[in-house]
């Protein structure tokens, strides 16, 4: 009785022993793994995506994103401008629907007080064509990864018989947003836009 009492007994205890180091090999391998996801997610976010020399993004292609932040936000604004106040009768709708994508609201109420003035209207009444000439950026980018600028963009207004050329200055901020293929594809969004300033050029004015 007593020896069948002792196998019982080594027996619980080697069961024990089995459950402890099953449990333990259980946690340390729950760690590892949620360690190994932890750092494959940071190297994701730290990683983005390739951006070509026109400023395009190939999802595909991880790269270092700080290395690519300053091209991808003057390309952000670039494309802005260009969809925003590049327009025609034939392409207004669409380039606009393009630059909303581009902004938050204080892009959108940009375009509603346009809307409200006319801007449009005319453009349709008139066959007006507003062509981009130049865009010029000025960009400070800080620490977190957000940015502000100033743009200076030239673009003409073609009446048919008359062309006239305008300056404008628009300010902002940039800040970083999840990625939206196609409409948003560098992942940064316009906020506190502005139109500092807008002067018609001189003949003397267009040549320098």
């Amino acid at each position: 009785m007593k020896a069948t009492y002792k196998n019982i007994t080594e027996i619980l205890r080697l069961n024990r022993f089995v459950v402890i180091a099953v449990t333990t090999l259980c946690l340390l391998t729950s760690g590892f793994s949620l360690w190994t996801a932890h750092r494959a997610q940071r190297t994701l976010l730290e990683s983005a995506f390739a951006v070509n020399t026109d400023g395009s993004v190939i999802p595909l292609k991880l790269v270092e994103q700080r290395e690519n932040l300053e091209v991808e936000a003057r390309s952000h604004l670039q494309l802005f401008h260009q969809y925003f106040y590049g327009i025609d009768e034939s392409n207004f709708e669409r380039n606009l629907e393009k630059a909303l994508w581009l902004g938050d609201g204080s892009v959108d109420e940009a375009y509603r007080q346009k809307r409200a003035d006319g801007v449009y209207n005319r453009l349709l009444q008139y066959s007006l064509v507003q062509n981009i000439i130049n865009i010029a950026i000025e960009l400070e980018i800080t620490k977190g990864g957000n940015a502000s600028f100033e743009v200076e963009t030239l673009f003409e207004i073609d009446r048919g018989a008359v062309t006239d050329q305008y300056r404008l200055v628009t300010t902002g901020k940039l800040i970083n947003v999840d990625r939206h293929f196609p409409n948003n594809t560098h992942g940064l969004l316009i906020t506190e836009f502005f139109e500092k300033s807008l002067q018609k050029l001189e003949n003397e004015d267009k040549t320098n």
